[in-house]
C-alpha cells in the first residue's frame, strides 16, 4: 500500500494526456505525409538515375571491348579481343581504386552492407558525393567486365540521394533513415520493375522495423520507381520465361525442397567463401587500392576462358530460365561466374551482388533439376522451374531476405504457379542458412566491425507491456502542508525512497505533483514555508494501462525518474526506470539467445542520460 495517504477523490485533467496524444498522431500523420512525398521525389530521380546508369555501363562497354561510342545495350559476351580482354578488367579496377583513393572507400563493396551500417551506427547519414561516386565507379566496374549486377549500385546510390534529401531538410534520424530506404528500395524497383520485393527488402534489410509511418513512404517511393521501369525501361518482365509452368505434383515439391537444403548449403559455401578471399586480400602486403586490379586480373582470365561471365548477365539468367543452355555451359557458367565474382568482389571492388547469386543459383537449380528429370522422370520437373527457384533460394540463404527472394522470383517471371514451390525450395533454403550460418553476405562485413544488426521484428517488449505490471504500490506520498524544513528533516531519516523526486498530494489525496529533491534542498527556500509553494511538476502522471514505452517517453521529455500511476483520479502506485528495467530483464531471460534489440538499446541510453542527470543534481546541491 502507499504509505501515508489514502488518495480519495482527486481531480485530475484525464482529457489532457488524450489531448496531448491526438496532438501527436496529427503530427506523426503531417510528418508522414511530408515524407511521403519527398520519398516520391527521391524515386523520380532514382528512376532516371537508374536510366542513366544502364546508358553508362552499355557505353563504358562498348568502349572497352569494341571501341565505338555507343550506348546501345552491348554485352562483353561477343568480344574479339581475344587474350587482351584480361587487360580491360585490370583497367577497370585501377579506375575503381582510383575513386575510392581520391573519392571516398565508401564506394566499395555492394550497397546494401554499407546502407545497413550507416543506418545502424551513423544516424542515416551518408556522403553525398557517394550519389554520384557509386554509379560512375560502379558503371565502370562492370563496363569493363565485372561480373555484377546493376542493381547494388543503383541501391547504394538511391539510399545516398535519400539519406542527402534527409540532411538538406530539418528531420529525424529516423526519418532520415526512412527516406534512405525509400530511396535505395526505389532503385531496386526502378531496375526491375519489382515494387513489391522492393518493399519488402527495406523492411527484411534496412528498416528493421514495420509501421505506418516507414511503410507509406517506402511503398510510395517504391510504386513511384516501378512506375519509371515501365516508362525508361519497358512493361514486360525483366526474366521472361518462354515455357508454361505448371503446377507441380507433391512429389516434384518434395524434390524442391531437397534442392533447398542442397542450395542452402551452397549459400553458406559461397558466402563464407566471398569473405575468406576477402580476409586473403586484407592479408597481402601491398595497399589496398591495388586489390582492385588484382581482383580484375582474375576476372579478365577467367572472362577470357568463359566470356558469359563477364559483364552484369542479365542475359545469362534469361537463358538459363529459357533450359536451352547444354548442361555443361551451365555447369561452366555457375562455377566460374562464382570464381570471378567472389575474387572481384573480395578485393574490394564496386557492383552488386544481386545477379550473380541468381546465376549462380540458377546454374545449381539447372544442374539438380536435370538430374531429377532423368531419374524422376514421372515428376514433372521442369527445367525453367528448377532455375527459377535455384535463383530463388540461393538468394534467400545467403542474404535471409525470405519473403523478398519469393516475391522477386514472381515479380520478374511473372509465374504464379512458381509460388508453391518457391516457398518449399525458399524455406529449406533458409532452414539451413539459419542454422548453419551466423551472419549473412550482407551482415558478415558489419559484424566485423562490432555492429548488431537486427535479427527479431516482433514487438517492443516496451511497447506490449503495460505499466500496471512494473509498477509498485509500496512508496510514499507527501502532504502539500508539510512545512520545509520538517520534510528535509524527516528525509533525513527516510531510507525507503525510490527516486529523487516525490509525490505530493493534499490532505483528500488529491494528486498535486512531483517534488525533486534538488528543489527541495534549495538554500532559497523558507523553512518554515509548505511544500506546495514549491512544487513546480505538475500534471506529470501516467495510466496503469499504458504501455513502459509511454512511460519512458514522459520520463525522458520531462527529465524525470518517478511517475505516479493514476487510475479513477486515484493515485494507486508509481513507477521508476528500475521497474521497467526488471520487466526487461526478465524478458531477457525468456529470451537468452536472442541478440540485444533496438528496445534494450534505447533503454540503456536513457539510462545513461539518468545517471549524468543524477550526477548533475548532486554536484549542484
Amino acid at each position: 500500500m502507499i504509505k501515508n495517504q489514502i488518495p480519495i477523490s482527486i481531480s485530475l485533467n484525464s482529457t489532457l494526456q488524450q489531448e496531448n496524444a491526438t496532438k501527436k498522431n496529427n503530427y506523426i500523420k503531417k510528418r508522414t505525409f511530408r515524407l511521403s512525398l519527398i520519398a516520391i521525389l527521391i524515386a523520380v530521380c532514382i528512376s532516371f538515375i537508374s536510366k542513366a546508369l544502364v546508358h553508362l555501363i552499355d557505353f563504358i562497354t562498348n568502349l572497352a571491348f569494341y571501341g565505338k561510342f555507343s550506348i546501345a545495350s552491348s554485352s562483353p559476351i561477343n568480344n574479339t579481343l581475344g587474350v587482351f580482354v584480361i587487360i580491360i578488367p585490370v583497367v577497370g579496377g585501377l579506375l575503381v581504386a582510383l575513386f575510392a583513393f581520391y573519392g571516398s572507400k565508401a564506394i566499395r563493396g555492394h550497397g546494401i552492407p554499407e546502407a545497413m551500417e550507416q543506418i545502424l551506427t551513423n544516424e542515416s547519414k551518408i556522403k553525398p558525393t557517394i550519389t554520384y561516386l557509386k554509379p560512375i565507379s560502379s558503371a565502370i566496374s562492370i563496363g569493363t567486365g565485372g561480373p555484377f549486377g546493376a542493381e547494388g549500385p543503383i541501391i547504394a546510390t538511391g539510399g545516398a540521394l535519400g539519406s542527402t534529401f534527409g540532411q538538406l531538410i530539418k528531420i529525424t534520424p529516423n526519418e532520415r533513415k526512412i527516406l534512405l530506404a525509400a530511396g535505395a528500395t526505389a532503385g531496386m524497383s526502378a531496375i526491375f520493375g519489382s515494387p513489391l520485393s522492393a518493399i519488402l527488402l527495406a523492411i527484411e534489410l534496412l528498416l528493421f522495423e514495420f509501421s505506418a509511418r516507414s511503410f507509406i513512404p517506402v511503398a510510395l517511393a517504391c510504386i513511384t520507381g516501378a512506375a519509371g521501369h515501365h516508362l525508361l525501361f519497358g512493361e514486360s518482365v525483366v526474366f521472361p520465361i518462354s515455357a508454361v509452368i505448371n503446377t507441380p505434383s507433391n512429389y516434384a515439391l518434395l524434390f524442391y525442397s531437397i534442392m533447398g537444403i542442397v542450395i542452402g548449403l551452397t549459400s553458406v559455401f559461397v558466402s563464407k567463401t566471398v569473405y575468406w578471399i576477402e580476409d586473403l586480400f586484407e592479408k597481402l602486403p601491398i595497399q589496398w587500392y591495388w586489390w582492385p586490379a588484382i581482383g580484375g586480373l582474375f576476372v579478365g582470365i577467367i572472362g577470357f576462358i568463359a566470356p558469359r561471365t563477364l559483364g552484369v548477365g542479365y542475359n545469362n539468367i534469361t537463358d538459363l530460365l529459357s533450359g536451352t543452355l547444354p548442361i555443361q555451359m551451365v555447369v561452366s557458367l555457375g562455377f566460374l561466374k562464382f570464381i570471378s565474382w567472389a575474387i572481384s568482389l573480395g578485393s574490394g571492388t564496386s557492383g552488386g551482388t544481386l545477379a550473380p547469386l541468381l546465376t549462380i543459383g540458377g546454374a545449381a537449380g539447372a544442374l539438380i533439376g536435370s538430374v531429377g528429370m532423368y531419374w524422376f522422370p514421372e515428376y514433372g520437373l521442369q527445367i525453367s522451374l528448377s532455375v527459377l527457384v535455384g535463383m530463388s533460394a540461393m538468394f534467400a540463404g545467403a542474404s535471409r531476405a525470405y519473403l523478398t527472394s519469393i516475391v522477386f522470383a514472381l515479380e520478374t517471371t511473372g509465374q504464379s504457379n512458381a509460388l508453391l514451390p518457391l516457398l518449399a525450395t525458399c524455406t529449406a533454403s533458409y532452414f539451413t542458412s539459419f542454422f548453419l550460418m551466423e551472419n549473412t553476405i550482407m551482415t558478415e562485413k558489419i559484424a566485423r566491425r562490432g555492429i548488431v544488426t537486427p535479427h527479431s521484428y516482433e514487438s517492443d517488449i516496451l511497447e506490449k507491456t503495460t505499466v500496471e505490471r512494473a509498477m509498485s504500490d509500496n512508496g510514499i506520498i507527501i502532504n502539500d502542508k508539510m512545512e520545509i524544513g520538517e520534510l528535509r528533516n524527516w528525509l533525513a531519516n527516510e531510507t525507503d525512497l525510490h527516486s529523487n523526486y516525490l509525490i505530493v498530494s493534499d490532505i483528500d489525496g488529491a494528486y498535486k505533483g512531483l517534488l525533486s529533491s534538488t528543489n527541495l534542498h534549495n538554500a532559497h527556500h523558507i523553512e518554515t514555508n509548505t511544500v506546495d509553494s514549491i512544487i513546480k511538476r505538475k500534471n506529470i502522471y501516467i495510466h496503469p494501462t499504458d504501455v513502459l514505452s509511454k512511460a519512458i517517453e514522459i520520463m525522458t521529455k520531462e527529465n524525470v525518474d518517478l511517475l505516479p500511476v493514476i487510475h479513477e483520479e486515484k493515485i494507486i502506485g508509481f513507477i521508476t526506470y528500475q521497474h521497467i528495467m526488471s520487466v526487461y530483464a526478465t524478458g531477457i531471460d525468456e529470451k537468452k539467445e536472442i541478440h540485444i534489440s533496438l528496445s534494450r538499446q534505447r533503454l540503456k541510453l536513457l539510462m545513461k542520460g539518468q545517471k549524468i542527470i543524477s550526477i548533475l543534481k548532486k554536484k549542484s546541491n
